[in-house]
């Protein structure tokens, strides 16, 4: 479901429909891209298309696993910091870094179904938030660094 065919609904069922729209508008931004289109680097930073989609894909899982799930990225074996999760590996490609995307977005779903906005969760090392916030974060995020790929794309599409 759309965002604007939400307009008059629930908050929850609105972050819902914006925070999927997002999901699923940093993963377009590899369609029809190589493999080296997609690890072209434009930036002195580590920052790809691919090290964005696998970035957010870290992203969601702190917030969502972390978070509100309540294990500790070592255990869901994640690297400790944001700029360790745009790094690619020789293994990494559109289709694996995609796939865990959207499996991490899955698990997100899940671990969010039966909560409230207003539960306060507690997993993160940096205290106790609520869920709504969480949402707001991710929300945050996740636009911030679509409007990256919309450029690198761009750029990508260009040369």
């Amino acid at each position: 479901m759309g965002t604007f065919e939400v307009p008059l609904d629930g908050e929850r069922a609105q972050l819902d429909a914006f925070v999927e729209e997002y999901r699923s508008a940093v993963e377009a931004t590899l369609d029809g891209l190589t493999e080296e289109q997609a690890r072209r680097r434009l930036v002195p930073s580590a920052t790809t298309l691919l090290g964005l989609l696998k970035h957010v894909t870290w992203m969601q899982r702190i917030w969502f696993e972390e978070c509100v799930g309540g294990t500790p990225r070592r255990e869901l074996g994640l690297v400790q910091t944001p700029d360790e999760s745009f790094r690619l590996a020789d293994e990494d490609t559109v289709a694996s870094v995609t796939a865990a995307h959207r499996e991490a977005c899955a698990t997100a779903r899940t671990v969010v179904a039966e909560l409230p906005l207003d539960a306060v969760v507690t997993g993160h090392r940096t205290g106790p938030r609520t869920l709504r916030w969480v949402y707001l974060q991710v929300l945050r995020e996740l636009a911030h660094h679509c409007g990256h790929a919309d450029i690198l794309r761009e750029q990508v599409r260009a040369g």
